[in-house]
Protein backbone atom coordinates (compact mmCIF):
# COMPACT_ATOMS: atom_id res chain seq x y z
CA UNK A 1 0.00 0.00 0.00
CA UNK A 2 1.39 3.56 -0.99
CA UNK A 3 2.47 5.01 1.97
CA UNK A 4 1.33 9.25 2.01
CA UNK A 5 1.76 10.08 5.03
CA UNK A 6 5.93 9.84 6.03
CA UNK A 7 8.53 11.35 4.89
CA UNK A 8 10.46 8.18 3.63
CA UNK A 9 12.71 8.85 0.95
CA UNK A 10 12.88 5.48 -0.31
CA UNK A 11 10.41 2.86 -1.50
CA UNK A 12 9.37 0.29 1.40
CA UNK A 13 5.99 -0.99 2.49
CA UNK A 14 7.19 0.11 6.25
CA UNK A 15 4.19 -0.11 8.67
CA UNK A 16 4.92 1.89 11.90
CA UNK A 17 6.42 -0.01 14.38
CA UNK A 18 6.83 -2.46 12.49
CA UNK A 19 9.97 -1.06 9.82
CA UNK A 20 12.27 -3.62 8.53
CA UNK A 21 14.52 -0.92 6.93
CA UNK A 22 18.20 -0.55 8.01
CA UNK A 23 18.36 2.23 10.46
CA UNK A 24 19.18 5.29 8.19
CA UNK A 25 17.35 4.21 4.84
CA UNK A 26 13.57 5.20 6.09
CA UNK A 27 12.17 7.72 8.38
CA UNK A 28 8.11 6.58 8.63
CA UNK A 29 6.77 8.75 10.97
CA UNK A 30 4.42 11.29 10.02
CA UNK A 31 5.37 13.97 7.79
CA UNK A 32 4.27 17.10 10.29
CA UNK A 33 3.69 19.07 6.95
CA UNK A 34 1.06 16.60 5.37
CA UNK A 35 -0.13 16.21 8.57
CA UNK A 36 -0.81 19.76 9.36
CA UNK A 37 -3.03 19.84 6.46
CA UNK A 38 -5.34 16.42 7.30
CA UNK A 39 -5.54 18.24 10.64
CA UNK A 40 -6.38 21.06 8.56
CA UNK A 41 -9.24 19.25 6.33
CA UNK A 42 -10.54 17.24 8.67
CA UNK A 43 -11.29 20.57 11.09
CA UNK A 44 -13.55 22.08 7.96
CA UNK A 45 -15.17 18.78 7.40
CA UNK A 46 -15.43 17.58 10.99
CA UNK A 47 -18.60 17.51 13.06
CA UNK A 48 -21.56 16.08 13.04
CA UNK A 49 -23.62 17.32 10.65
CA UNK A 50 -21.03 19.13 8.23
CA UNK A 51 -20.50 16.44 5.46
CA UNK A 52 -24.29 15.91 5.88
CA UNK A 53 -25.12 19.43 4.96
CA UNK A 54 -22.49 19.66 2.44
CA UNK A 55 -23.97 16.03 0.92
CA UNK A 56 -27.54 18.41 1.15
CA UNK A 57 -26.53 20.98 -1.13
CA UNK A 58 -24.52 18.55 -3.78
CA UNK A 59 -27.64 19.65 -6.08
CA UNK A 60 -27.50 23.41 -6.29
CA UNK A 61 -28.62 26.36 -3.90
CA UNK A 62 -30.83 25.72 -1.28
CA UNK A 63 -33.06 28.02 1.16
CA UNK A 64 -32.57 27.73 4.91
CA UNK A 65 -35.66 26.15 6.03
CA UNK A 66 -35.48 23.29 3.24
CA UNK A 67 -31.91 22.61 3.84
CA UNK A 68 -33.51 22.04 7.94
CA UNK A 69 -35.86 20.27 6.82
CA UNK A 70 -33.95 17.86 4.52
CA UNK A 71 -31.01 17.12 7.14
CA UNK A 72 -33.84 15.17 10.08
CA UNK A 73 -32.92 16.29 13.51
CA UNK A 74 -30.72 19.12 13.64
CA UNK A 75 -31.24 22.21 15.32
CA UNK A 76 -31.99 25.45 13.87
CA UNK A 77 -29.05 27.00 15.87
CA UNK A 78 -26.52 23.78 15.23
CA UNK A 79 -27.76 24.20 11.19
CA UNK A 80 -26.44 28.13 11.71
CA UNK A 81 -23.19 27.59 13.41
CA UNK A 82 -22.01 24.43 10.85
CA UNK A 83 -23.14 27.20 7.85
CA UNK A 84 -21.11 29.78 9.54
CA UNK A 85 -18.41 27.56 9.87
CA UNK A 86 -18.34 26.00 6.49
CA UNK A 87 -18.48 29.37 4.77
CA UNK A 88 -15.45 30.29 6.92
CA UNK A 89 -13.49 27.85 5.44
CA UNK A 90 -14.61 28.56 2.02
CA UNK A 91 -16.84 25.26 1.32
CA UNK A 92 -20.52 26.98 1.69
CA UNK A 93 -21.43 30.45 0.21
CA UNK A 94 -24.65 32.56 1.72
CA UNK A 95 -27.08 34.55 -0.52
CA UNK A 96 -29.51 37.11 1.04
CA UNK A 97 -32.35 37.55 -1.29
CA UNK A 98 -33.98 40.37 -2.13
CA UNK A 99 -37.67 39.34 -1.18
CA UNK A 100 -39.91 39.79 1.45
CA UNK A 101 -39.92 38.60 4.14
CA UNK A 102 -36.05 37.78 3.52
CA UNK A 103 -34.98 34.54 2.18
CA UNK A 104 -31.23 33.32 2.33
CA UNK A 105 -29.70 30.60 0.18
CA UNK A 106 -26.78 28.90 0.40
CA UNK A 107 -24.74 26.78 -1.85
CA UNK A 108 -21.42 24.76 -2.41
CA UNK A 109 -18.41 26.60 -3.34
CA UNK A 110 -15.91 25.74 -6.04
CA UNK A 111 -13.78 24.01 -3.15
CA UNK A 112 -16.60 22.26 -2.40
CA UNK A 113 -18.09 20.85 -5.17
CA UNK A 114 -14.18 19.32 -5.31
CA UNK A 115 -15.50 17.00 -2.73
CA UNK A 116 -17.54 15.24 -4.82
CA UNK A 117 -15.53 12.21 -6.12
CA UNK A 118 -14.28 11.69 -2.07
CA UNK A 119 -18.20 12.09 -1.48
CA UNK A 120 -18.68 8.77 -4.36
CA UNK A 121 -15.59 7.28 -2.77
CA UNK A 122 -17.09 7.16 0.71
CA UNK A 123 -20.64 6.34 -0.59
CA UNK A 124 -19.06 3.38 -2.78
CA UNK A 125 -17.10 2.10 0.86
CA UNK A 126 -20.56 2.24 2.54
CA UNK A 127 -22.19 0.19 0.40
CA UNK A 128 -19.15 -2.20 -0.29
CA UNK A 129 -18.57 -2.35 3.99
CA UNK A 130 -21.71 -1.01 5.03
CA UNK A 131 -22.99 -4.65 5.69
CA UNK A 132 -20.57 -5.94 7.04
CA UNK A 133 -20.53 -3.85 10.07
CA UNK A 134 -24.47 -4.26 10.53
CA UNK A 135 -23.63 -7.79 10.45
CA UNK A 136 -20.98 -7.69 12.75
CA UNK A 137 -23.62 -5.00 15.59
CA UNK A 138 -26.58 -7.36 14.74
CA UNK A 139 -23.81 -10.56 16.35
CA UNK A 140 -23.39 -8.53 19.57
Amino acid sequence: MENLTSTCDVDCDCSPGDCDCSPGDCDCSPDPAVLAEFKRAIHALGGKWKLEILFALMNGAVRFGALRRSIGGITQHMLTTQLRELQRDGLVSRTVLASRPLQIEYELTDAAYALLPAFKEILSWSRLYGDARLAVSQEA
